[in-house]
């Protein structure tokens, strides 16, 4: 097997396991953000959890897929390896740009929930306990 055949399938390896944990990863923390935007509805957070897991799937598969073809071959070991740093690089920092993307989005739409449903400001603690020396 060519050498650069064998980065091809460890690239893909690397990142479709990479992808499936960081997906599992949100969604399972994400779900506690999408109770606290979607208080009135029991299958609202759950549906919209699921949606959003699909369209990373989509969006970080695609992207490695398009990312795969590389410009030179490897030659050798060495090659293969820095092909390797600089493609799961990428990935990794699409993949935390995402997650950041949506960390952003849910904090934004719990946000607009508490305002929407009445829930007040907390006053700073700090200020508090100096005003009632």
């Amino acid at each position: 097997m060519d050498l650069t055949v064998l980065s091809y399938v460890i690239y893909l390896l690397i990142s479709v396991v990479l992808t499936v944990w960081v997906a599992h990863t949100l969604s399972r923390a994400g779900r506690v953000f999408l109770v606290q935007v979607f208080p009135d509805s029991e299958q609202l957070p759950e549906a919209v959890n699921h949606l959003l897991v699909v369209g990373f799937y989509l969006v970080n598969l695609g992207f490695v897929s398009l990312y795969l073809k590389s410009a030179s071959s490897a030659d050798n070991a060495r090659q293969v390896f820095e092909q390797l740093s600089v493609k799961e690089g990428v990935v990794l920092l699409v993949l935390g740009g995402m997650h950041l993307g949506n960390v952003f989005v849910l904090n934004k739409l719990r946000s607009n929930s508490r305002r929407d449903h009445g829930v007040p400001p907390v006053p700073p603690n700090g200020f508090l306990a100096e005003a009632d020396l």
